[in-house]
C-alpha cells in the first residue's frame, strides 16, 4: 500500500511542476490560451497563473493531509515527532516561508508568477532572499515540506517519501525553469 500511495503521490504533486515548467517553457501559448479566457476565465496571464497556483496549492495540501490521514490512520493527523524534532521542524518550516514571504516581497505578484516570461518589463532582484540562496522560493518551499513533514510523521518510515519527492521535482524545476 505505501508504494501505491507514493505513486498517486507523485502524479498529484506532478500536475503543479509540470504546469509550471510547460508555462515558463511555453509562455507564449499561455498568453493566447489567456487572452481567449480558457484559464479561470482570466485574460491576464499573470492572474490566470495566480489561479492556477491556488488549484496546486490545494492538491498539495490534499495530497499531504491524505497521506498524513492514511498513515497515522486519524483525521485529523497530529504531530507524531519528538519535542526536539518538533522544534527543528518548525524552525525549519519558519526559515522556508521566511525565503518565500521574502520573494513574494521582493517581486511581487508579476514577478512571482512569471511576469517576465508573459510580456511585463520587471527589474532584476538581487537582494534578500536572492542574496542568499540561488532559487530562494524552491529552497523556501523545500525547507518547508522537509520541516512539515519532519513534525507530522517522523519517526515513522514513510515521513521521508513525500519530501524526497517534492525535492527531486522542485530540483527538476530549478534546472528546466533556466
Amino acid at each position: 500500500m505505501l508504494w501505491i500511495a507514493a505513486l498517486v503521490a507523485a502524479i498529484l504533486l506532478a500536475i503543479e511542476r509540470v504546469g509550471y515548467v510547460l508555462i515558463w517553457r511555453n509562455p507564449a501559448g499561455f498568453t493566447r490560451l489567456c487572452s481567449r479566457g480558457w484559464i479561470f476565465g482570466k485574460r491576464d496571464p499573470v492572474e490566470a497563473l495566480y489561479r492556477l497556483f491556488l488549484v496546486f496549492k490545494c492538491i498539495q495540501v490534499g495530497v499531504f493531509v491524505a497521506w498524513w490521514s492514511l498513515f497515522d490512520g486519524r483525521f485529523p493527523p497530529l504531530p507524531s515527532a519528538p519535542m526536539h524534532l518538533l522544534v527543528i521542524g518548525a524552525g525549519l518550516f519558519v526559515i522556508g516561508q521566511i525565503l518565500n514571504v521574502g520573494v513574494f516581497w521582493r517581486l511581487g505578484k508579476t514577478g512571482v508568477f512569471y511576469g517576465n516570461r508573459l510580456g511585463h518589463e520587471l527589474p532584476w532582484v538581487t537582494g534578500f532572499p536572492f542574496s542568499v540562496v540561488p532559487h530562494p522560493q524552491y529552497v523556501g518551499t523545500m525547507i518547508s515540506i522537509w520541516g512539515i513533514f519532519l513534525v507530522m510523521r517522523y519517526p515513522h518510515p514513510d515521513w521521508i517519501i513525500v519530501p524526497l519527492i517534492q525535492t527531486l521535482y522542485l530540483l527538476l524545476a530549478m534546472r528546466l525553469e533556466r
